[in-house]
Formats: C-alpha cells, sequence, structure tokens
C-alpha cells in the first residue's frame, strides 16, 4: 500500500468541498438573508502555485453560494460543482472532464457528504477539525483546520511529493 507521499506524487487534480474546508464552516447571514463567507488568503495562493505547477483545481459544495462562485472566478477554478448533495456524480464528471483517473485525483473533505468522493480517489485527505465518522476512509488528517490554512498545507504537500515546491519559490525570490 503506497503510503500519502507516494500517493501525492501521483496527483493531477485536486477536488475540494467549500463549507469547513475552503471556509471555517460558519454560515454568515445579515438580517436581508444575503451570506457572507471568509476564505484564506494563504489557501488561495496555495491554488494558485497548483494551477502554476499544472495542478487543476476543482470544487464540490454541497450548498449553492455567491459568495463561493465570485471566490472561485477569483482564483480561476473552472470545474465548480455547486448544489451537488451527490457528490459522486460530480467526481465522474471531474474524471471525465479531465482525463484523469482516481488515482490521480485527491480530496479534501470533512464530513459525511464527501464520503462518495474521499472513498474514490488516490489521495483522501480530512481537514483537522473534520467530523471523526470520516476519518478511518482517509489517507490523511491536516494539521490546519478548515477554512484556517487546511488547504495550503494540502498545496504545499502536493507541490513538495511532486518535487516542484523549490522553483516555485524561486520564481518568488526574482519577482
Amino acid at each position: 500500500m503506497q503510503n500519502r507521499f507516494e500517493k501525492a506524487k501521483e496527483i493531477k487534480v485536486l477536488i475540494l468541498d467549500v463549507d469547513g474546508v475552503l471556509t471555517d464552516s460558519k454560515l454568515y447571514f445579515d438580517g436581508r438573508g444575503k451570506e457572507y463567507k471568509s476564505f484564506n488568503v494563504r489557501d488561495g495562493l496555495g491554488i494558485r502555485l497548483l494551477q502554476k505547477a499544472g495542478i487543476k483545481v476543482a470544487v464540490i459544495s454541497g450548498r449553492g453560494s455567491k459568495p463561493v462562485e465570485l471566490r472561485m472566478k477569483m482564483l480561476g477554478i473552472q470545474l465548480v460543482y455547486l448544489e451537488q448533495l451527490n457528490k459522486g456524480e460530480a467526481l465522474q464528471d471531474i474524471m471525465n472532464k479531465t482525463g484523469c483517473s482516481a488515482e490521480q485525483l485527491a480530496h479534501v473533505g470533512d464530513d459525511l457528504i464527501d464520503l462518495p468522493v474521499l472513498t474514490q480517489v488516490g489521495l483522501a485527505i480530512a481537514v483537522q477539525d473534520a467530523n471523526e465518522q470520516i476519518l478511518p476512509y482517509v489517507d490523511w488528517q491536516t494539521r490546519e483546520k478548515g477554512g484556517e490554512g487546511a488547504v495550503r498545507e494540502v498545496c504545499d504537500f502536493i507541490l513538495q511529493a511532486q518535487g516542484k515546491m523549490e522553483e516555485l519559490i524561486e520564481s518568488f525570490k526574482v519577482g
């Protein structure tokens, strides 16, 4: 059985849940029902680094959200699946669109709704504060909580496993 470092070497697409992974899992609404979300800027840079290294990023969320649509557009993420209560269907579409096998996909989740994806991908990851019921199904649990740098931790890990991190660091030094 491959360890998580070996599995990370094969990843071509990182799939992320939103609430509880890219955010802190809290839902904020004003008195008029307008929704607000908080995203970690370091997670955003991690996503950009993956994209720069040729690794695609996809998002599958059980909820629909204008703030999520806006943030994904800002990050250049084109594979966005919102209001997906059956995340397995979205996973199949991602594989079809990218031509990648399940072993070439990683997924970061935090709750039971993520199991259809976590149980099929090559590298299954839970954030630090994930529901404990999904932990038997993952290869790794991050040190950071959802919305607090967990996605950046995953991005850095994949880039390091694939030997791409040093080149990216150098690109920042030169400007």
